[in-house]
């Protein structure tokens, strides 16, 4: 079955071989230093598949990506020459730099297989408003473009969305995983299907919760979001992280809910404290029974085990945010257990699990279980983006 948007495959159905063929290549090279070297390379490992396939198809491979906030200038302390020496390790590829002084003739020097990283894009005052001019000015060194970089797709930038209509367009490797994961998640899912949306506010998620209750079956409210929510339900959260000024609308995504057949499942045991630091004493106790100096840091172990029920009956979960407050111990219980349940229903085959947003990785990473779900985004912004249920000017710019 053919899929709405086109691939490296159809690139080398309509192109045949690819040597000499220049390859724009947006990637997502915006990875973390520390002390001038790189501190996690899990997006550079992201891109080796799309990259180092095109590199052996005889493409000349020129990637483009973004490095931090230059604001459009030019800034010694954001050029991706600091990225390229280790992105050549992660590869295991000669890697060239190329400034965009010079670009044109640096390319025209290039062999089929070579792969160079072009400066950051944003050094250009026109990318992030992806004006015309800076199109062309990429467009100019490719014959074909490709996007393998999701977590930069939620931006109509020059580099991620004005290239597409410029120069034949096709999803990397990353990008193609990336949307075959989300459809089989929200897209067009087995059902029933459950949705475990956790974080500290209800502010930050409210797009997504209401863009949910008419998706899924199972909705698991966690974090000190699911404090508003008991809140809304009368339930006295003490002296909880808690948006009191959002129980009306916690109501109303709860009534919408209600009449969309969607199940919100609140904990009603909590682990709670009297102060938030690491180990303190701790009471675990009916959401009742909450005092008036206690606030509420995690979700109970009676309510992760009826959680873990819910996921044995489902067929999908997606995954965004943390249950408790995760990093502190020992707040991360009821992540860290229902995150190993889900694990090993995804590995007996029962349940199809994709997981996205940096805090979620984390927690993930913490329960030693990132590498058993279906999928792990590492996407942040175009993840969430994309559970609100928003099209993505970078994705849409790929349909066929």
């Amino acid at each position: 079955m053919s899929k709405p948007f086109q691939t490296l495959d159809d690139a080398i159905a309509q192109f045949g071989d690819l040597t000499g063929k220049r390859v724009l290549v947006r990637e997502d090279l915006n990875v973390p230093m520390a002390d001038g070297a790189v501190s996690d390379d899990t997006r550079l490992r992201a891109t080796v598949a799309t990259v180092s396939e095109l590199a052996d198809r005889g493409a000349i491979v020129l990637v483009l990506a973004h490095f931090g906030r230059p604001k459009g200038q030019p800034n010694p302390d954001m050029s991706l020459a600091l990225v390229t020496k280790p992105y050549a390790a992660v590869l295991g590829r000669p890697v060239r730099f190329v400034d965009w002084d010079g670009a044109e003739d640096a390319v025209a020097t290039m062999q089929p297989g070579d792969i160079a990283v072009l400066e950051n894009t944003r050094f250009f005052a026109g990318e992030e408003k992806n004006a015309a001019d800076v199109v062309e000015r990429f467009a100019t060194l490719g014959d074909l473009y490709v996007n393998d970089a999701f977590s930069a797709a939620h931006r109509a930038h020059a580099s991620t969305e004005g290239l597409a209509h410029r120069l034949p367009a096709f999803a990397g490797r990353a990008m193609e995983a990336e949307l075959d994961a989300l459809e089989k998640a929200l897209g067009n899912p087995e059902h029933p299907v459950a949705a475990v949306v956790g974080g500290a506010k209800v502010s930050t998620k409210l797009d997504v919760l209401k863009h949910l209750v008419s998706r899924v079956d199972h909705l698991i409210i966690g974090g000190g979001m699911a404090n508003t929510f008991l809140a809304a339900r009368g339930v006295d959260v003490g002296k909880s992280l808690c948006e009191h000024d959002l129980t009306g609308t916690a109501d109303a995504i709860m009534e919408a809910a209600d009449k969309a057949g969607c199940t919100v499942h609140l904990p009603y045991d909590v682990v709670v404290a009297t102060e938030f630091k690491p180990n303190p004493a701790t009471r675990t106790v009916n959401v009742h029974e909450v005092r008036a100096d206690e606030m509420i840091l995690d979700v109970g172990p009676a309510a992760v085990e009826a959680l873990g029920d819910v996921l044995k009956n489902c067929r999908t979960l997606v995954w965004n945010g943390p249950l408790g407050a995760f990093e502190t111990p020992p707040f991360d219980m009821a992540t860290v257990s229902l995150a190993r349940t889900a694990a090993a229903l995804t590995g007996d085959g029962s349940l199809v699990s994709v997981a996205g947003g940096g805090d979620t990785v984390a927690a993930l990473n913490q329960a030693g279980v990132a590498d058993q779900f279906t999928f792990v985004s590492t996407a942040g912004g175009a993840f969430l983006e994309w559970m609100e249920g928003r099209e993505l000017p970078g994705v849409a710019a790929l349909a066929r």
